[in-house]
Order: C-alpha cells, then sequence, then structure tokens
C-alpha cells in the first residue's frame, strides 16, 4: 500500500491485550494505510527481557515516531522504574495532554464537562531522585528547569489556540516552594504574554481542587508541573465518570505514545468484558495528530453514536456488553 505508515503497537499488561486488540479491529475497519509493528512492555515481560522496558521497543517507536499503547503495571515500593515513566524520559515525551470531556449517557454529577490537562513529563518529583540521608530519613529532588517549564507553557498555550480555546490556567504551589514553583510560573507568565487572545491566571492546586468540584466549568486548559499534574488528570477524569472514559496522549517533538490511562485491571483480565472506550478514544488523538483528520472524526462519532442510543455498554458503565459486542456495535457505527 502507498504511503504506508508504521505504528508501533504495545499491548501492555492485564486487560491490554483485550482492549488493544478491539481498537486495532476498529482501525482496520477503517482501512487506514496503516501497518502495526507489535512490541513488549510491562511487567508480564520482566521475566523474559529482565526489563519492563527492552532496548527493542524503544527503538522501535523512535523509527515509527508514533505508538499506541495498553495499560502497563508498576510494582508499588519496589522494583524497577515505571515503564510508563522511562518511556517518557527516553523518548523525551515532555507533554501530557489529556482531554476530559463528559460523554452521553454515562450519569456523573455534572454535566457537559469539558476541560484539557497539560502535564509536564519529565521532571519535578518525578525524576526519581532520592536518597538515604541517614536511616529514617530520606530526600527526594524536585527538579524544575526553565527549559522544561517554558516548553510545557509553550504547548499548553499553542494547543489552547489550536482548539479554540479562551483560557489557560497554571496550577502551582509557589507559595510554599517559591523557588522551584516561582520558576514555573514566571515561564507560564512570559510565554502567555505572546498570546493575548488567550487569558492567562494562576491558581494554587489545593485551591484547585476545591474549585473543580464545586465548579469545573470555570476552568478550559490548565497546565501543570509533573506531579500535580498527574493528580488533577485523574480527578477530572473522576468529573466524567472516570479513567475508562478517557484519553491520553505523551507528545514530544519528534515521537508520540498515546495510550489508555487507567489500570491494567487484573481481577477481569481474560474474561473478555473490559471496555475499550479510553483506548479507542487515544487512537482518535492518534490519528488526528497523524493528520488522518477524516477518519478521527469517524471513530468520535461512531463512539457518540454508540453512547448515544444508550443501549450497548460495558458492565463497568452499568451495562452487560462484552469487549466484542461493543466494539461490534463501534464498527457498525462508523
Amino acid at each position: 500500500m502507498a504511503n504506508t505508515r508504521t505504528v508501533t503497537i504495545i499491548n501492555g499488561d492485564g486487560i491490554g491485550p483485550e482492549v488493544m486488540g478491539a481498537t486495532l479491529r476498529v482501525l482496520e475497519a477503517l482501512k487506514l494505510p496503516l501497518e502495526f509493528d507489535h512490541r513488549d512492555a510491562g511487567t508480564e515481560v520482566i521475566a523474559k527481557y529482565g526489563t519492563n522496558l527492552p532496548h527493542e521497543t524503544v527503538e522501535a517507536v523512535l523509527r515509527s515516531g508514533v505508538a499506541l499503547k495498553g495499560p502497563t503495571g508498576t510494582v508499588v515500593g519496589g522494583g524497577m522504574p515505571s515503564a510508563n515513566v522511562s518511556l517518557r524520559k527516553r523518548l523525551d515525551l515532555y507533554s501530557s495532554l489529556r482531554p476530559v470531556k463528559s460523554v452521553p449517557n454515562v450519569k456523573t454529577r455534572y454535566e457537559d464537562v469539558d476541560l484539557i490537562v497539560v502535564r509536564e513529563n519529565t521532571e519535578g518529583l518525578y525524576v526519581g531522585i532520592e536518597h538515604i540521608i541517614v536511616p529514617g530519613v530520606v530526600e527526594s529532588l524536585k527538579i524544575i528547569t526553565e527549559k522544561a517549564s517554558t516548553r510545557i507553557a509553550r504547548f499548553a498555550f499553542e494547543h489552547a489556540r489550536k482548539m479554540g480555546r479562551k483560557k489557560v490556567t497554571a496550577v502551582h504551589k509557589a507559595n510554599i516552594m517559591k523557588l522551584s514553583d516561582g520558576l514555573f510560573l514566571d515561564c507560564c507568565r512570559k510565554v502567555g504574554r505572546e498570546f493575548p487572545e488567550i487569558q492567562y491566571e494562576e491558581v494554587i492546586i489545593d485551591n484547585l481542587c476545591m474549585q473543580l468540584v464545586k465548579d469545573p466549568s470555570r476552568f478550559d486548559v490548565m497546565v501543570l508541573e509533573n506531579l500535580y499534574g498527574d493528580i488533577i488528570s485523574d480527578l477530572c477524569a473522576g468529573l466524567v465518570g472516570g479513567l475508562g472514559v478517557v484519553p491520553g496522549a505523551n507528545i514530544g517533538e519528534r515521537t508520540a505514545v498515546f495510550e489508555a490511562v487507567h489500570g491494567t485491571a487484573p481481577d477481569i483480565a481474560g474474561k473478555g468484558i473490559a471496555n475499550p472506550t479510553a483506548l479507542l478514544m487515544s487512537s482518535v488523538m492518534m490519528l488526528d495528530w497523524m493528520g488522518l483528520t477524516e477518519e478521527s472524526k469517524r471513530v468520535q462519532g461512531a463512539l457518540q453514536t454508540v453512547y448515544g442510543n444508550g443501549k450497548i455498554r460495558t458492565g463497568d458503565l452499568g451495562g452487560s456488553a462484552t469487549t466484542r459486542e461493543f466494539t461490534d456495535a463501534i464498527i457498525a457505527a462508523l
């Protein structure tokens, strides 16, 4: 096929292979000029490779420039670093982009939520620089740089402009961390002056949590450091029904990884009842990023149709459809 483009596929752990299989069925139904290169990552491949992120997988993503990824597990409180964090570092995927939007017929406490969370992905406390000073005392270093802060601020404002958004909110704790969060804010302010048509504001992280729960409609695009962004992106997902109905992307200068942001759900793995919506939504973002905008709209429209009629939904959303039945409905609605 002429002009065929390769997408690196990483199934991940738990329900990863099932939701990936469903998503690939939908993409194949579109008859796109894509070929899929399957690679390994996650806790379930450690025995085979001695690592949760094989070098071959990173090289494959560098070659293709784009990957679609299922959820990968991470050991809590020990073991090797997260495959997700390692992949973001190795590929310099500096921006985590998480659009959060209400889904038809998914009832929550809020209606018409439409937020975008832009999270800096490479530094902050997530650099993982920790050491024991003396027994019983551990120091963890938070790294904030002008380069990374400026880069993520520019990404947020440029994305806001591209999407026709009106406001960017920089989230911080500079009242306490005056140097680190102060530098982050200074960079956001400088970039914001280059976008006069976009309103700019600053909100302290704890106040943001309260304001989001009271009235999420007062926010539009939020730009945050790594840890704050991780927490707030999940909080925002809870406003629309959970991580199962929210997509995610990790974007760098030359590569991008689109992934389901929910967990591996080992309790339902292999049962054929997992909800592939989050990965399908992530594939919508991927197609749009690749310039396949019409196909992106078709998948988005099919999701809207299936959720809109309210008849077919998986168990996590109160229905009884299997993964295959839900996927069949999406394909029929394309």
